[in-house]
């Protein structure tokens, strides 16, 4: 029974600290974009920003921060030239990408599953 309930705490502990790794990533790619709503568009400050988030090494800003002009849809924002007018009447804004990765390993290797996640996050910000 000890060997069946240890192999319960480890993974028990391993989906945690995947669960943990993965609110890292999360929470890195949103403070690089608050930052960059503070602050103004500036790709180094914001990896910087991203990575000063957590503790964890493995959290990068990867890909780099990107600023884009944009329209606001019901889907989500597209992309168009800067000076462009919406379809709302608007001009259309300046937003920020901000991106944050990091690749999570498991304790043991369980055989039936991976040994390996790569969880990524993407914030998106109106600048102007």
């Amino acid at each position: 029974m000890i060997p069946l309930f240890a192999l319960m705490v480890v993974s028990v502990t391993d989906i945690g600290l995947a669960v943990y790794r993965k609110m890292q990533v999360e929470n890195a790619a949103q403070a690089g974009a608050q930052y960059a709503i503070v602050r103004g568009f500036n790709k180094s400050a914001i990896s910087s920003a991203v990575i000063a988030a957590t503790n964890s090494s493995a959290v990068s800003a990867s890909p780099e921060p990107v600023q884009y002009c944009g329209c606001p849809t019901s889907t989500g924002v597209s992309t168009v030239s800067c000076g462009t007018v919406c379809p709302g009447g608007a001009v259309a804004g300046t937003y920020a990408k901000v991106s944050a990765q990091a690749t999570y390993y498991t304790l043991i290797n369980y055989q039936l599953v991976a040994n390996s996640y790569s969880f990524n996050a993407e914030s998106t910000a109106r600048l102007q």
